[in-house]
């Protein structure tokens, strides 16, 4: 080895471990106050239109690297709010999420593919009373700000509720099997 070869190779060998931290996903957490998680449930005399107030989500993203982004997100279901005092604490009740037992849901993103242009398909695992389903939810990266290191996405997704257990029926307004989650998060860099 020549001397250039080696001082050339002691100069490359630097900038070559800053290019491969440079592509690591980082880190990001919700935008408390520009994000929601919500449900939408047909029943036969109204559509319930909820949200959950308390939820926490862990972000690795890395905007060059879509495929390696990981979301994972806890929600306390007992923050659900449907506005009506008496749904809700019937909702947390065994007739529905049954709260005392399984007071969370938890999602973990698997595999995150892009599908389109800043569309996704959120691959991942759904946890709702101890049950664990693997579900994909169509996505859209709505923005990334580079400079400011923060993004936002959002999507939805139809559950069968029954599969999960959650399988109240009232008798006189009876909920269809099939609920829509929202989502809707602002995410900034963790400091």
């Amino acid at each position: 080895m020549t001397r250039v070869t080696r001082l050339a190779t002691l100069l490359l060998i630097p900038a070559l471990g800053a290019a491969t931290r440079a592509r690591e996903p980082k880190a990001f957490k919700k935008d408390a106050n520009h994000s929601r998680i919500g449900f939408i449930a047909d029943a036969r005399l109204h559509t319930a239109d909820g949200r959950f107030m308390n939820w926490d989500a862990d972000i690795t993203f890395d905007p060059a690297a879509i495929e390696k982004t990981q979301l994972n997100i806890t929600i306390d279901l007992k923050s659900v709010n449907t506005d009506v005092t008496m749904r809700d604490n019937d909702i947390r009740s065994c007739n529905f999420f049954c709260v005392d037992s399984f007071p969370t849901a938890t999602f973990r993103s698997a595999i995150v593919n892009k599908v389109g242009d800043n569309k996704l398909n959120i691959t991942g695992d759904f946890t709702l009373r101890g049950r664990l389903k693997r579900i994909t939810i169509p996505a859209t990266l709505v923005f990334w700000d580079d400079a400011a290191q923060r993004g936002r996405v959002k999507g939805q997704v139809t559950i069968q509720r029954e599969d999960y257990g959650v399988s109240g029926h009232p008798r006189m307004n009876p909920i269809e099997n099939d609920v829509v989650i929202t989502f809707d998060v602002s995410f900034v860099e963790k400091k």
